[in-house]
């Protein structure tokens, strides 16, 4: 059978839910690193970050919907473990900005690589196009904090 945007196949439906999942992750991530660094520019810019990740998980969210399933509400075991390492590692390091933005970068290859291998997995879906968007839209945050990164080394 032909893969619809209303008859989606199981294997892009868990793909979606992966990226949920790990969108929901990475907007939270950046709440927290928004709360701690003290650079505007750079807390303005995880703000940015999280919210685009919101509607990133929202998007994905609906697609699920339209396939007579439920989204994903939260973010992953492994997602909470991260933010805590985030939240431990600013406290012991004073709220380096370096270390900030290194675990920053971090999180995104995390992102990055789950969306190359939903990517893979979904080729030919008719969500190709929204994930190929998506993607692009994470890359470029990413490589963008790894730059404010190599910047403060």
């Amino acid at each position: 059978m032909l893969e619809t945007i209303g008859h989606l196949d199981e294997n892009t439906i868990d793909g979606l839910r992966k990226l949920i999942h790990i969108n929901i992750d990475s907007a939270k991530g950046f709440e927290i690193a928004a709360s701690k660094i003290e650079n505007n520019h750079i807390a303005q810019f995880f703000r940015d970050c999280g919210t685009r990740r919101e509607a990133n998980a929202a998007v994905l969210g609906r697609y699920v919907e339209w396939n007579n399933q439920n989204p994903p509400e939260s973010g992953t075991v492994s997602g909470t473990l991260h933010r805590w390492w985030l939240e431990l590692r600013d406290i012991v390091q004073n709220g380096s900005e370096l270390a900030i933005l290194t675990e920053a970068e971090r999180g995104e290859d995390a992102i990055k690589g789950e969306y190359e291998t939903v990517l893979k997995s979904t080729a030919g879906s008719p969500l190709n196009r929204i994930l190929q968007e998506q993607y692009f839209t994470v890359k470029a945050d990413h490589d963008a904090i790894r730059e404010m990164r190599d910047l403060r080394r």
